[in-house]
């Protein structure tokens, strides 16, 4: 192959040397990139409160009976990383009172309230809706109307105590037909689902296959989504108010989230998780 000649390397050099002039020239002048805007944590509150259902005072997760120690929510055991406990983190003056009590239906839910406002939590906790569809009999759930009306009624009370400024978190219910997928080939659960009575509207003959047994369970489902529905929109009508974005409802729990005791509520683990799944749906978890 013919060697180059210098004028022809030092025309090509000169060439390229112009290109890479231009092309930094280009990129100098291309719009500065903008970062996206955060939106900021809410400052820590200096009390917080939960209200709901066993769910919140981790009923069997330790021991027969309750467990709030191990609450999701106002939980003060170290290993469940609690809401609360991420909120002391920042506020080591955090006061926690938890007023929440196993088998309430939304129809006690205002009672729990009231002692919230009177506590003068700044952040408050909710989970309901499992008792009003845990019954006896699907002829025993709450009317999805009557649901709205007292979940309603419930949080404008937090909303219009403590001058306004309370934060509230409003938990989905989690998929109750899940606990039945879950636990319906364990022969534990089906007898302890029998001889304590327990959520009978969606647990009665776990292994039937009949087709009034399979239309009972849809049933019982169904009306959960439309509580949780309702939970979502009544969040949305109330000033300060944040929803799960149905993390807890569309979380496919296992086994080892089940307490052993009665395979219907969380396990310390499960305990564990709900803190985790929820914490960053919260005002603070941002």
């Amino acid at each position: 192959m013919r060697a180059r000649s210098r004028t022809a390397l030092v025309t090509s050099l000169s060439a390229a040397l112009s290109t890479l002039a231009l092309a930094l020239g280009l990129v100098g002048c291309a719009e500065p990139t903008v970062a996206e805007p955060t939106v900021a944590a809410a400052p820590p509150p200096a009390r917080m409160a939960a209200i709901g259902t066993s769910l919140s005072v981790a009923y069997d997760s330790c021991g027969f009976g309750d467990c709030p120690q191990y609450s999701w929510s106002t939980g003060t055991n170290a290993v469940l990383d609690s809401h609360a406990t991420r909120l002391e983190s920042v506020n080591p003056e955090l006061e926690r009172a938890n007023y929440a009590v196993a088998g309430t239906t939304a129809a006690g839910l205002d009672a729990q309230a009231a002692q919230a406002v009177a506590f003068g939590a700044e952040y408050v906790t909710v989970d309901i809706g499992a008792n009003d569809a845990c019954t006896p009999t699907t002829d025993g759930m709450t009317e999805t109307a009557t649901f709205t009306t007292q979940v309603q009624t419930a949080l404008d009370r937090i909303a219009a105590g403590n001058g306004g400024r309370t934060r509230i978190f409003v938990s989905s219910i989690p998929n109750v037909e899940r606990i039945w997928e879950v636990g319906k080939e364990r022969a534990a659960a089906r007898l302890i689902w029998e001889t304590s009575g327990i959520c009978q509207s969606m647990l009665a003959r776990p292994t039937s296959t009949a087709h009034a047994d399979v239309e009972r369970r849809d049933a019982v489902q169904s009306r959960v989504d439309e509580y949780n529905a309702a939970l979502q929109q009544v969040c949305a009508a109330t000033p300060n108010c944040t929803w799960d974005g149905g993390t807890v409802a569309d979380y496919r729990f296992v086994l080892a989230d089940m307490s052993t005791l009665d395979y219907f509520h969380p396990s310390i683990a499960g305990q564990r998780k709900l803190a985790a799944l929820t914490w960053p749906k919260t005002p603070f978890g941002s």
